[in-house]
């Protein structure tokens, strides 16, 4: 299959999932109504038992009769092994179960799903025992184009358990080292602001010195990290983050802009991404020297024409997290955790800009 047909089908599912969870409140209507679509569009025969068996046996040690909700073969064989929880359930519970089945099979693949976050795992650091971290780990709601590309390799017209592992181990490797980075930009320990410090500073690197980095640290490479991303998204736009600011205030903010006129509002960094993002994610539908901003105490506005009664979405930041309101009918509100997420809601600016043209 195609790369560009398998993303529109999971990014399709996607939207269902997002339409549907609410509604959905049981572990056999997650089944039927989220999960087994995802494997289908993988190319598997989900009504062919001899190909994606449900209530798959996996006998283990004196306990028989052990099951794992489905299994896929290929040539005759469990290749993976899926367990199944309903939507509302968090998965963190439930590795253990899947980890004894694993090692009663000659599977190489295991699924741990609710139907809106997928994990996936294998045994890179001992055989045929399953790893305790997954290798990949996916939210069809928020799917990006590279974990499109990993999932693409468990289409039964592209599976091959060698190539699938020589991925998985540098996926493993590289999601830690992410998740290590991450936490050392956000939290940085003493271990990694006494090397940067070592790095950058002769003096004699005391408790207090440490002290005083360890604040420097953070506020550089978040510095850093959002001009690099300004610097991609402008070049993309072919312009500069031209920062227009709305400078005749409606009725409708009055009290906000007389608020702002006392106090000091401060732009951030992360606002003025968010701002080129929805930019770049506009471009091909309105003008991007259209796209202005208006900043205020309560939240981040981004207008279209600078004109208050045509605002496309507000953004609220709350300890460090960032919530997007939509004007479109409904007002949709949606959580992320950086502003290049924005991305994922194309459709919702799409369609919220389409209303004013």
């Amino acid at each position: 299959m195609e790369l560009e047909v398998l993303s529109e089908q999971l990014k399709n599912l996607g939207k269902r999932v997002h339409t549907l969870k609410d509604n959905i409140n049981t572990e056999e209507a997650t089944k039927t109504s989220l999960i087994l679509p995802f494997f289908q569009i993988l190319g598997y025969d989900i009504f062919n038992p001899l190909e994606f068996i449900p209530e798959f046996t996996a006998d283990f040690g004196i306990k028989k009769g052990e099951k794992v909700d489905y299994a896929i073969k290929i040539s005759d064989a469990p290749v993976i092994l899926i367990e199944a929880k309903s939507i509302s359930e968090k998965l963190t519970k439930h590795d253990s179960q899947l980890f004894r089945y694993f090692g009663t099979t000659t599977s190489k693949f295991g699924i741990l799903t609710n139907g809106q976050e997928y994990k996936f795992y294998t045994d890179l650091d001992e055989p045929n025992k399953m790893d305790s971290t997954p290798f990949l780990t996916i939210d069809i709601t928020k799917i990006k184009d590279i974990q499109i590309a990993e999932i693409a390799k468990f289409h039964k017209d592209n599976f091959d358990v060698d190539k699938i592992t020589s991925s998985a181990s540098e996926l493993k490797y590289l999601n830690s080292l992410k998740n290590l980075l991450s936490k050392q930009l956000t939290e940085p320990d003493e271990s990694f602001v006494k090397y940067i410090v070592g790095e950058i500073y002769e003096g004699t690197k005391t408790k207090n010195t440490l002290e005083k980095f360890e604040a420097i640290v953070k506020k550089g490479f978040s510095q850093f990290i959002s001009e690099r991303v300004n610097d991609k998204l402008s070049a993309a736009l072919n312009t500069n983050v031209d920062t227009k600011i709305s400078s005749t205030p409606d009725t409708e903010e009055v009290k906000d802009e007389i608020q702002n006129k006392d106090s000091e509002i401060i732009t951030t960094s992360e606002e003025l991404e968010a701002y080129t993002t929805t930019k770049i994610v506009l471009k091909d539908v309105v003008d991007p020297s259209r796209i202005f901003y208006r900043d205020n105490r309560s939240y981040f506005n981004v207008l279209l024409d600078d004109n208050i009664r045509k605002w496309i979405m507000r953004i609220y930041t709350v300890n460090n997290k960032f919530k997007l309101q939509f004007n479109d009918e409904k007002h949709t509100t949606v959580e992320i955790s950086n502003p290049l997420d924005i991305i994922q809601y194309s459709d919702n600016l799409t369609s919220t800009v389409k209303r004013f043209l």
